[in-house]
């Protein structure tokens, strides 16, 4: 039973020698040429100019989820692609369904500006 792991757990050990040996390399071999530049925080893309407890505008946030729960329905796509011939009828229907909900959800998110940044 244990046997059927040893694959993965070599592969694991691989994987965690080979990156461990790359990050090595270039810490050694890599030219270290620090100046202030490259030291500097780097925080979304402007100068940290204020404190770290700072509020953030809640479309952020909304643009964010909405990522999200779209990235979510594609994952659940490829393993009802795999097993579609298995599920038939019911799945395409359910798969339908449920692609019908996050479009009038998209649609609505879509006239209501929730995609518009300023």
């Amino acid at each position: 039973m244990l046997g059927n792991y040893l694959p993965i757990l070599i592969f694991m050990f691989v994987a965690v020698a080979m990156g461990s040996m790359f990050i090595i390399a270039g810490k050694i071999l890599g030219p270290s040429r620090p100046d202030a530049e490259k030291n500097s925080p780097y925080e979304c893309g402007f100068e940290a100019f204020e404190d770290s407890r700072m509020k953030f505008d809640v479309r952020y946030y909304l643009v964010a989820i909405l990522f999200i729960i779209f990235d979510l329905e594609i994952a659940f796509l490829f393993p009802w692609a795999i097993v579609l011939d298995q599920i038939g009828t019911f799945g395409l229907v359910a798969m339908a369904i449920f692609l019908g909900v996050l479009v009038v959800g998209f649609i609505y998110e879509w006239k209501r500006g929730g995609l518009e940044w300023e």
